[in-house]
């Protein structure tokens, strides 16, 4: 809101000195800064050539001893020492030279012959460590020299006096060093000039350095002295011109020699991988960092001096190269680096001192500006408090500011807008994102957007094929518009499947999107919301005709809705009663990106809810097709579990009367209820449907009955054997045809226990065992054709000669499978399963599978079967639920458990199951009894079913509870009216079958 005139704002801050000032004392800094770069250049020029003379001077110094020694050497008599004996007797002569130049690290003399003497101070305890010299050990002799002929390595260690405190045999030395091929000896001048190395690494102590050699005139014999990098890296540290100043002497082709912080020197491999010296780049340094190609551009430089102002690591650097000549040879250049920071201290302090001034003139500013200042801020103080409140998300009315400044102004009224606007938009996406229900979502998704743009009504509508379909249509009060035209006859035409349609979901018919007016039809193709007036053939193409009427609207907004992929996904048509200006148009298009992101997240996922449910039904449906002893059951127990559920959640009274599910709760009971039996499918088929006792993948009673026809051959032949040998026929044939009576009801006997229709008495179990005491003659050998598996048993019974005798029944090693250790379940493992296995996986014996008392089953086989509960836990275990899902393993491997603990897997007793696990229990048995798509039985009557589970329920092992609730509601007939025919639904007493039951 405006309060009368408003200025500009910068006719009020041009009133203020305040800005002049500022400026002043801005460009003052601004030129005294750049008069002070110039100095600093020409400073580090001047200090760049005093520290190259200065070095120079030094490094002169450092020599000129060094080579003074070298010359007292090269007319000494050491030169023409022959043995060790001689050459120590002028070890004082060489002590004398180490000591009167601190520089020198050790020297020595070289030999035409290949003796070598070698002198080392040892200045402190590293070296004496390096060198295994004694405690007091002050100096060092190195020789190689002849003894009998042979070159002979030692080591001597003499304390300061020069008295012998030890001797080190060395073997290795005169073959590991020979001084003729070193290159101080092999380039030291004949005529017995000076002569200095470039830097190298040190046979003696692999530290880098130069030599100084000056040759003996007339003689092969070279002197040389040693000095080591750090020595000129210390005269270096005495020449900084500031704290942070680096200095580096580096040779012609960019190698260091020597700089002042030993601690930045690495080394870098050489010839034969040797540790070489580093170019200015290796430095760990940034000042020398990206400097390698510095030297060259100082040599060409003219009079080889060079000057550069870099950044790096956010300092500023002045880097000075100048040519230093140490002799004939080579050059050398002094490299240094200066912080800009440092240099310019003093130009820095001028700085401050302007600053000072400039800080008194504003001092002395502030108050007159200051009333004029506050009433600048005063509104701008309301828009920073409305816009923090913003950040934090709170929209709540603060107040437009109200200012004279007409900018202020403006931004006040578009910040207020703004604050609106955001507000809007995020009530909405909290609604939208809220609902799960994609058919409540249209509805839901179209009238916060009515509420959010003030439209007086509007349409959604869906693409598909081609086709927008109108699926909601609302009033500004979302309230559903009038309906003119039916809903498409097929999905086709409508652009989605025909389903019962939520409030406000529309029946208009859908349009192909090439007929579906002038403004749709501009804005499907601009993909961008348009706003026009509303004309007949618009009205007429959506057969939105009464609606407009009704409504008294003349203009739209027409709103492609996008996914993320430009694909449309629907659109939205907003009726309005006036045009629509630019900020309703912008907002709606950014409110059609939530929208449509939102309609295509709900049906994604809704379609992978549809999926997995779907999947979870082929499982299902393949573990009931792969029997036809379990028929429809996986998909008959979700709905008597269902209606068990149903009827615990209407309960108004008794034990189930707080229950209640959500619908994470019916996910879950639903789909534990289709993958309750899922481990059967690792069940093996020809063990659910073991109708005989010899039954595997075939019957075996045809392998036997085989055995007892040999038997009765073998009878037939032996009887004519002795017919042919003079036994009386008759009497031959008689006993003959006794003995053939005897295997025929033998047989016969056999094959009735294979029925397993009868229990077996401890007298049949010993009949069967006489029986297999009869043999029958194998002449081949059982080991050919045979599996690897088989044949690894049958080799661990042994090998037998041939023709062997083999009894008409047996229980041989051959037919005991043995148990993976993975399928044990030993006590405390971390399922919980507390079913004891039986030693061998299966056991194929006949007489094992013969002797089984009651059924066909042997204990193997029996785990196999009951084993599949452990499988379906494990399995769904292993399955990433979502939160509200997690629940399903432990719902649907429970099944088998009993109120009394006596179940399996994990003997749960019923305060340790889940209410939903024992309603799945109890649908389970329910329709196992009643199931009557079983091959091997006929599905139990209505009664005859409740009865069973009456007394399971009295015996502790289904939930009574939940079976009186069960009866009471009607659920069992519910169900029976569903899935049991006529014949079975008969009459139930259910007061007789719940006495003494608890009340629900």
């Amino acid at each position: 809101m405006h309060m009368g005139r408003t200025f500009p704002l910068h006719t009020h801050v041009l009133a203020l000195a305040l800005g002049l000032v500022l400026l002043v004392g801005g460009l003052l800094a601004v030129i005294g800064q750049h008069l002070a770069r110039d100095m600093m250049a020409s400073v580090a020029q001047d200090l760049s050539l005093r520290i190259n003379r200065e070095v120079r001077g030094n490094l002169h110094l450092l020599l000129r001893p060094a080579d003074m020694a070298l010359r007292l050497l090269q007319e000494d008599e050491l030169a023409e020492a022959g043995t060790l004996d001689e050459r120590l007797r002028r070890l004082p002569a060489m002590r004398a030279v180490l000591t009167g130049s601190t520089a020198l690290s050790s020297v020595y003399v070289g030999y035409g012959d290949g003796q070598f003497f070698f002198v080392r101070r040892l200045a402190s305890d590293a070296e004496r460590a390096r060198f295994a010299a004694p405690a007091d050990a002050a100096f060092l002799v190195q020789s190689i020299d002849r003894d009998g002929g042979v070159m002979r390595g030692r080591y001597l260690y003499f304390d300061k006096g020069l008295a012998l405190l030890a001797e080190s045999e060395r073997p290795t030395y005169p073959r590991d060093f020979d001084p003729r091929y070193r290159d101080w000896f092999r380039h030291a001048p004949q005529a017995g000039q000076l002569s200095v190395t470039p830097p190298y690494l040190f046979f003696s102590d692999r530290e880098v350095g130069v030599t100084l050699a000056r040759r003996v005139v007339g003689q092969d014999v070279v002197v040389g002295a040693d000095i080591r990098l750090h020595t000129l890296g210390e005269d270096l540290m005495r020449q900084r011109v500031t704290p942070g100043t680096r200095l580096a002497l580096v040779d012609e082709h960019g190698r260091v020699m020597a700089q002042d912080d030993t601690s930045l020197m690495v080394t870098r491999p050489g010839p034969d991988d040797a540790p070489g010296l580093p170019t200015l780049g290796d430095l760990a340094h940034p000042a020398f960092a990206g400097q390698d190609k510095l030297v060259a551009a100082a040599l060409a430089a003219p009079e080889g001096h060079l000057v550069r102002s870099f950044a790096a690591d956010g300092e500023n650097w002045l880097l000075s190269a100048a040519v230093l000549q140490l002799d004939e040879s080579a050059a050398q250049l002094i490299v240094t680096a200066i912080p800009e920071r440092e240099l310019m201290a003093l130009a820095h302090r001028q700085r401050d001192a302007a600053l000072m001034v400039t800080a008194l003139v504003l001092l002395i500013a502030v108050p007159l500006t200051w009333a004029l200042a506050r009433q600048i801020a005063r509104p701008l103080r309301v828009l920073a408090t409305e816009a923090e409140a913003i950040r934090r998300f709170n929209f709540g009315q603060v107040g437009v500011p109200r200012s004279r400044i007409r900018e202020v102004a403006v931004l006040g009224d578009t910040m207020d807008g703004m604050r609106l606007t955001i507000r809007r938009f995020l009530e909405l996406n909290t609604v939208v994102a809220g609902e799960p229900d994609f058919d409540s979502l249209l509805p839901r998704l179209l009238g916060e957007t009515l509420s959010a743009t003030r439209a007086q009504g509007g349409v959604l509508y869906l693409a598909a094929d081609g086709h927008l379909a109108p699926a909601v249509t609302l009033d500004g009060e979302g309230r559903p518009l009038p309906e003119t035209a039916p809903w498409a006859a097929t999905d086709a035409e409508a652009g989605q499947p025909g389903q019962a349609r939520a409030q406000g979901r529309s029946m208009v018919a859908a349009r192909a999107l090439g007929s579906v007016g002038p403004l749709m039809t501009a804005a499907l193709a601009a993909s961008a919301p348009r706003a026009a007036a509303l004309t007949t053939h618009d009205l007429e193409a959506l057969g939105l005709q009464a609606q407009a009427t009704a409504l008294g609207v003349s203009h739209a907004i027409a709103v492609p809705l996008l996914n993320r992929q430009d694909e449309l996904v629907g659109a939205m048509l907003l009726l309005l009663d006036a045009p629509a200006d630019d900020d309703r148009l912008a907002f709606i298009g950014a409110l059609s990106g939530l929208a449509a992101v939102t309609l295509e997240a709900r049906a994604l996922i809704a379609a992978q809810k549809a999926l997995f449910e779907a999947l979870v039904r082929m499982v299902a449906g393949a573990i009931d097709a792969k029997s036809q002893h379990t028929g429809g059951h996986c998909a008959r127990v979700p709905e008597l579990a269902r209606l068990l559920a149903q009827a615990a959640c209407d309960a108004r009274s008794g034990p189930y009367a707080g229950f209640s599910l959500d619908e994470g709760g019916w996910e879950t009971l639903r789909i534990a209820a289709w993958l309750h039996d899922c481990g059967k499918i690792t069940t093996p088929e020809y063990v659910v449907e073991k109708a005989t006792k010899l039954h595997a993948l075939y019957d075996r009673i045809h392998e036997v009955r085989m055995r007892f026809e040999v038997l009765k051959r073998e009878a037939e032949l032996r009887c004519l054997q002795d017919i042919i040998a003079g036994a009386e026929a008759a009497e031959r044939r008689r006993r003959c045809d006794a003995e053939l009576a005897v295997l025929d009801e033998e047989f016969a006997f056999v094959a009735r226990c294979n029925q397993g229709v009868e229990a077996m008495a401890e007298a049949d179990v010993a009949r069967l065992h006489r029986i297999a005491g009869r043999t029958w003659t194998r002449t081949l050998d059982d080991r050919l054709g045979v599996s690897g598996e088989e044949l690894a048993r049958k080799l661990a019974e042994g090998e037998v000669a041939l023709p062997c005798a083999e009894p008409v029944l047996a229980d041989r090693a051959e037919h005991r499978v043995p148990r993976r250790p993975e399928d044990r379940f030993e006590e405390g493992n971390p399922w919980g399963f507390r079913m004891q296995a039986p030693h061998w996986q299966l056991d194929l014996g006949e007489l094992h599978n013969l002797g089984v008392r009651y059924g066909t089953l042997t204990d193997e086989e029996r785990y196999l079967i009951n084993a599949h509960i452990i499988r379906t836990e494990i399995m769904l275990r292993q399955l990433p639920w979502p939160r509200h899902l997690v629940e399903v393993p432990e719902v649907a491997a429970s099944h088998h458990e009993k109120m009394d603990g006596s179940g399996y897997p994990k003997g749960l007793d019923g305060t340790q199951m889940s209410l939903p696990a024992r309603m799945i229990a109890v649908a389970d048995i329910f329709e196992a009894l009643t199931a009557r798509d079983r091959p091997y039985k006929a599905g139990k009557t209505l009664s005859e079913a409740l009865a069973i589970m009456a007394r399971m329920a009295r015996e502790g092992h289904v939930d009574p509870g939940l079976f009186a609730l069960f009866l009471r509601s009607g659920s069992h007939l519910v169900y029976a009216r569903r899935f049991m025919t006529e014949a079975q639904i008969d009459a139930v007493d259910i007061d007789a079958l719940l006495a003494g039951f608890p009340a629900t």
